[in-house]
């Protein structure tokens, strides 16, 4: 065909590319595309419509270019050639500007015309710079914790009321009983059915019933109806008692007590499964236990101090393409976890009365600042020079995996070779080295006072 234009190779027609820092981690890239490019483009578009395009009396290619131009229409043709030209460019432009994109570029095209250059700009988003805290200045206290004869005392007689036997009682209700009783609540004098408990157990302890029942209850009998005046919470599961005065109706049917048993040597060998013959000696030893869970726990929690610690110091700003790309990987994981469950993500966000941007706003702060942790771990890594090789990874691989009972063999050695698994527990691995190597970077200022007992205690119970 006499008036095709021959195709030069691209890589003699070069992009110019300028950039320009925007906020939010943003860079907006000002590109100018050779005209022969363009030409060129405008080609290779019209030899594969003049395929397409069905012009009556000439065969499929043979039709004369004008014609064919003008059966596609100018608007049509530029909307084509658009397609054509401007993702491998702007892919292009990033990869030789050394750029590490983290969504799809937002494109406006400026110019566009055959023999000339095209102008177009792309706006990235590029991976934050994290300015990493210093950490040889950075001071964290490390709380030491005691454990007292109050506390081990304090321990034991949970203990011992764990053992307790109940038995029914025919006197009036005394601290400590367990009523039996039929509970009914009221709101502005109407009567909640589906808030009915019959035979319902309540154990007459602070800490266990509500404060309004817990001083009328004593000294009642069997027989009796008590009636309370409660505040209801604002975060109430039934609508119609949240942030309500509510009235309590307990009709006592019954009173038992509780008969807790003494710290005998035959109670300690129970609780020890015979590991402690005397009380004397698994007093000792649970005063050693308590010990070591709270010295894991200290740990811990000097661990997490020094990690906020550092990421508090450090400087990032997480992009929104970001945050949005982690909530849909959340709410991808999420959904796959329900479906595992029989559920559907539409009707666990209708019971939680949520709709799908409400959850995804709701969770955004918590996806940043999980994002925050990642980019700030990983700059530290870098400034420790923390790679673990790969036989680090390969025995951490195979630790981990061995603390499966169901993990044989051969399966830790099919893990061994999935480069997947591999990829996963590098990653654990290396986030683990990194921690410790903060932990011990990050100087340490030890406290040691009394609510560092009590929290202990508190955080023994709950590791238990």
């Amino acid at each position: 065909m006499g008036d095709r234009m021959s195709i030069t190779p691209l890589a003699e027609a070069c992009l110019t590319v300028s950039q320009e820092a925007l906020p939010e981690s943003q860079l907006k890239l000002s590109i100018e595309v050779p005209a022969l490019r363009v030409d060129q483009t405008y080609e290779r578009v019209l030899q594969r419509l003049s395929q397409r395009v069905k012009i009556g009396g000439f065969r499929p290619g043979k039709a004369p270019r004008a014609l064919l131009e003008a059966r596609i229409g100018e608007p049509a043709l530029r909307e084509e050639v658009i397609d054509a030209l401007i993702p491998p460019v702007v892919s292009e432009a990033i990869r030789e500007q050394g750029i590490e994109s983290v969504d799809r570029p937002e494109v406006e095209v400026t110019e566009l015309e055959r023999g000339k250059p095209a102008s177009l700009v792309a706006t990235v988003t590029v991976w934050p710079e994290v300015k990493l805290a210093d950490l040889d200045s950075l001071r964290v206290e490390r709380l030491v914790s005691t454990v007292d004869d109050e506390l081990v005392e304090e321990r034991i007689a949970e203990l011992r009321a764990e053992q307790a036997e109940i038995e029914p009682v025919e006197r009036e209700i005394r601290t400590g009983d367990v009523v039996i009783g039929d509970l009914t609540v009221s709101v502005d004098g109407e009567e909640l059915p589906e808030e009915a408990r019959p035979a319902l157990e309540l154990e007459v302890s602070e800490g266990v019933l509500v404060p309004e029942l817990l001083a009328a209850l004593p000294g009642r009998r069997e027989g009796d109806l008590v009636e309370v005046r409660v505040q209801m919470p604002e975060d109430h599961v039934n609508d119609k008692l949240k942030n309500k005065a509510a009235t309590l109706h307990v009709k006592v049917t019954g009173v038992k007590e509780k008969r807790v048993p003494e710290l005998s040597d035959e109670l300690a060998q129970q609780l020890s499964n015979n590991e402690q013959e005397t009380a004397q000696e698994f007093r000792s030893a649970l005063r050693e236990q308590m010990l070591e869970r709270a010295a894991r726990l200290d740990e811990l929690n000097f661990e997490r101090s020094v990690l906020k610690a550092v990421v508090d110091s450090s400087e990032v700003t997480v992009p929104k393409a970001l945050i949005e790309r982690e909530l849909d990987r959340q709410i991808d994981e999420l959904e796959h976890k329900l479906k595992h469950r029989g559920l559907r993500l539409d009707r666990y966000l209708e019971y939680r009365k949520q709709s799908l941007a409400e959850y995804r706003a709701e969770e955004a702060p918590v996806a940043s600042d999980r994002l925050k942790v990642d980019m700030v771990l990983e700059a530290a890594g870098k400034e420790l020079a923390i790679q673990p090789t790969e036989d680090e990874v390969t025995e951490y691989l195979r630790s981990e995996s061995a603390k499966d009972p169901e993990t044989k063999g051969e399966d830790i050695a099919k893990l061994e070779k999935n480069e997947v698994a591999r990829d996963y527990f590098r990653h654990r691995l290396l986030r683990l080295s990194i921690l410790e190597a903060l932990v011990a970077r990050v100087g340490a200022e030890p406290v040691a006072d009394s609510g560092s007992q009590i929290e202990a205690k508190e955080e023994v119970q709950i590791a238990e």
